[in-house]
């Protein structure tokens, strides 16, 4: 087999930069991690070096990999055809326990990416409302098509003008697009009220993330949530909860259920699937059904609902009706971040590392969590490298997305014994950055 430095001048020659997404080219390797095979809580490289998995295919991974349940509905897809394109009973039942589990979901529509799920539901929300305007809360993600991928993380000497001219995230965008897009920060009430004064007659949604994995794990304060509901309702604004990455990590019905707040409409994705490429756009049957065949709205494609993914989707919401996932999933939670909060206190770190159920963050810089976007400017990336280097050389890998403060987690295969030696790497390598990390 090839190392990872000769696997990637190979891929240079046939791939962009070597690789299909952009954030697997890993800062801290220099490299992509190029795997060989994964199972249960592990991965290995093509080296044959085995890591503990502390990333989990960026949250999708939460049952592990090559899950029972999962490894039986591949089989049982292969037996009925792989069928592509025709819809089956299995859809249907599918869309039947997301309905149940999913506080908002009266009507469900699938397709395979996060992407599409917010782009397919943005023109829903356009055609309900009959308006253009997005008001978007700075630091959330939402995917990366031209609707959004505009003004929600700015670098931070963009990041003082991004409310008066939104940062458009990527080359290729025209700037049309950001006239339409309000950003405004998290947890703020006043620009919250200002932003729906202003602009919600030509508003048609407010979107965020509930729980804002993609910055500092960011928790909504008490309060706000419960105020986004009330000014969306009063302005005839859709509240668009994005549930790609929350949904499923710390309860069935995802952060509606956590935080007791039900919006019009959500995407949920990552988890869903079991492993397999499946999202889902949901909601109020008065939005859902303006598409088509019912409304006029369209969302179409050949790979909706493949059912490979759709049969992936029922073992996994199987798995995690059972009694006990949850509790199993809240005593990792509970054995990492006591271990986590023991060597912070013991070493005097300058540090926090922010969770909701089975994913969390490392911040740098700080001892309080962070309540919006630029309070994770503090955040040391290139340390972050350094310590995610340090990690992958002990065995554990954490993925890289450039060395900000972005989500990490466990699934339900790891046991405590994996638990506590990801601690016992972290504890090692954390004391050597003692120095960088020292409080004050």
């Amino acid at each position: 087999m090839p190392t990872r430095f000769e696997q990637y001048e190979r891929a240079r020659k046939v791939l962009p930069g070597g690789v299909n997404s952009s954030t697997r080219y890993n800062r801290a390797l220099q490299t992509p991690f190029y795997a060989s095979r994964a199972e249960a809580g592990y991965v290995w490289d093509i080296e044959g070096r085995k890591f503990i998995d502390m990333c989990c295919a960026h949250g999708a991974a939460l049952l592990g990999h090559a899950h029972p349940a999962i490894n039986e509905a591949v089989q049982k897809a292969r037996e009925l055809g792989y069928l592509s394109v025709f819809e089956t009973t299995y859809h249907e039942e599918l869309a039947a326990k997301v309905c149940d589990y999913i506080p908002c979901s009266e009507r469900v529509r699938f397709c395979s990416s996060g992407s599409e799920a917010t782009l397919h539901l943005i023109r829903a929300c356009r055609a309900f409302t009959g308006r253009k305007k997005i008001i978007r809360i700075e630091g959330h993600f939402h995917g990366y098509h031209e609707l959004i991928y505009i003004g929600g993380q700015p670098p931070v000497e963009a990041f003082p003008d991004n409310r008066r001219h939104p940062y458009i995230e990527s080359a290729g965008i025209p700037p049309e697009f950001a006239e339409l897009i309000v950003p405004i920060p998290f947890n703020d009430p006043e620009s919250l009220e200002a932003a729906v004064s202003e602009h919600g007659a030509d508003t048609a949604l407010l979107i965020l993330e509930p729980v804002n994995y993609n910055t500092g794990c960011i928790l909504p304060d008490p309060g706000y949530l419960e105020l986004a509901r009330r000014l969306t309702a009063e302005a005839g604004i859709v509240l668009f909860f994005d549930e790609v990455q929350s949904a499923f990590k710390k309860s069935r019905g995802g952060a509606q259920e956590d935080f007791g707040i039900v919006p019009d409409v959500c995407t949920i994705g990552k988890s869903l699937g079991g492993g397999f490429p499946l999202s889902a756009f949901c909601g109020r049957a008065e939005i859902m059904d303006l598409y088509m065949p019912v409304g006029n709205v369209q969302h179409s494609g050949t790979f909706n609902a493949h059912l490979v993914p759709v049969l992936g989707g029922l073992a996994f919401l199987s798995e995690i009706a059972k009694p006990y996932f949850y509790p199993r999933l809240r005593e990792l939670e509970a054995r990492f971040h006591g271990g986590m909060d023991r060597i912070i206190e013991e070493a005097a770190l300058n540090m926090l590392v922010p969770h909701h159920g089975a994913r969390f963050d490392f911040l740098l810089g700080r001892k309080t969590p962070a309540r919006r976007y630029e309070h994770t400017f503090c955040h040391d990336k290139k340390l972050m490298l350094k310590i995610y280097k340090a990690c992958w050389e002990r065995g554990v890998y954490f993925h890289d997305y450039g060395g900000p403060p972005c989500h990490h987690g466990y699934c339900i295969q790891h046991t405590d014994r994996d638990i506590d030696e990801v601690l016992n790497v972290l504890e090692d390598v954390l004391r050597g950055c003692r120095e960088e990390l020292a409080v004050g």
